[in-house]
């Protein structure tokens, strides 16, 4: 394992930037943010809130992937990057194929997914565009030849999410519970983008625990060859079960791909939600949340308070109340309280709390 640690000066500087201007911008920020965003320079150190990438293997995302790191004055003058304004501030997230068993499961959870980007993304507005089924996008498929699966290709649903987006939208993300795959060529994709469109496709169907088992219930029987256009082959198909594990990972991958439609790109300086993942494994080191470096950019260009962003996201993963879900509203139907799993964000919870004391003199 090779641990990747920067000098305090070189954070510093990735953080401030060497530039007198964006320098005079960060002494914006209250005496208490500066003191949260700087406790990046002590990363590693007994009681630090942030901690150093770890690099496992030669198959995890660094080694691999040959990137200049990116700190804060490269995103702020990057000429392609892009922020929300008064006229293209929503994020619409598009559901493709099923998510759950019943219908109520499945509305109750995008809805948990959307009200995480909501808190995530404060100061954005977040919605639902009504769900699609695999027909209804008109996109190939195919099995895959090794773990036997369904998969549907990237690019004919990145044509699909085009011709969908709202004239109001700063990006449209389509997430579905079929695997992908972008080029008969390759065995998977995670997700597959277009920053310059503002639009992306991301699937959880990898994140199931037993996803790479012989007994994996998504393996389709030897005999069954469906044919392009032969879309009922979709209908019942097997989904992950929605776990804590599952929300969890649902939500980081999320914000992480919605994170560089602001032009971030993959985090080499602390260990970070919005740094890169090779494989499962990699995906669960990361954190739920941002690096200071990476914090400010996405700051900078949304322009929330800080704590009342982790307020937001504390409050979600605290509230547990029930609400009524599209699903049910349209029905009709007597609110199902279906109890929100966040076992699973326990440290994540205990983090906030810790960056609030910070932003609000609590008890330091």
């Amino acid at each position: 394992m090779k641990v990747i640690q920067h000098s305090a000066e070189t954070l510093h500087t990735a953080l401030l930037s060497d530039r007198q201007d964006l320098v005079k911008l960060y002494r914006k920020y209250t005496e208490q943010e500066q003191r949260l965003l700087e406790e990046g320079f002590h990363a590693g150190q007994p009681g630090s809130l942030f901690q150093l990438i770890t690099v496992h293997s030669d198959s995890d995302w660094i080694p691999s992937h040959r990137e200049e790191p990116q700190d804060f004055k490269s995103f702020y003058t990057d000429p392609y990057r892009k922020s929300p304004d008064a006229g293209h501030n929503t994020v619409y997230i598009q559901t493709i194929g099923p998510f759950g068993e019943t219908g109520v499961q499945t509305d109750q959870y995008v809805e948990w997914l959307r009200k995480y980007c909501q808190a995530f993304f404060t100061g954005l507005s977040v919605r639902l565009m009504p769900p699609v089924t695999i027909a209804e996008t008109q996109c190939c498929f195919r099995v895959n030849s090794d773990s036997h699966n369904l998969q549907i290709l990237t690019g004919d649903l990145l044509r699909f999410l085009g011709d969908r987006k709202p004239k109001d939208a700063f990006c449209i993300v389509g997430i579905t519970m079929i695997d992908l795959y972008p080029k008969d060529s390759w065995n998977f994709v995670f997700g597959q983008a277009s920053l310059s469109q503002g639009m992306g496709v991301f699937s959880f169907a990898r994140y199931d625990d037993n996803f790479y088992s012989r007994n994996y219930a998504g393996r389709l029987k030897a005999h069954v060859k469906p044919k392009q256009g032969d879309y009922f082959v979709f209908d019942g198909y097997y989904t992950p079960p929605i776990s804590s594990s599952l929300l969890l990972r649902s939500c980081k991958t999320m914000t992480h791909e919605i994170g560089h439609m602001f032009g971030i790109r993959h985090c080499q300086w602390l260990n970070c939600v919005m740094q890169g993942s090779n494989h499962l494994e990699e995906s669960d080191r990361r954190p739920l949340d941002f690096c200071p470096v990476c914090l400010r950019k996405l700051q900078v260009s949304v322009g929330f308070n800080i704590a009342q962003r982790y307020k937001a996201l504390l409050h979600w993963m605290e509230d547990d109340k029930p609400t009524a879900t599209p699903h049910e509203a349209s029905a009709s139907l007597r609110p199902l309280h279906l109890p929100k799993p966040t076992e699973a964000f326990h440290d994540s919870k205990l983090w906030l709390h810790r960056c609030l004391d910070i932003l609000e003199n609590r008890g330091v």
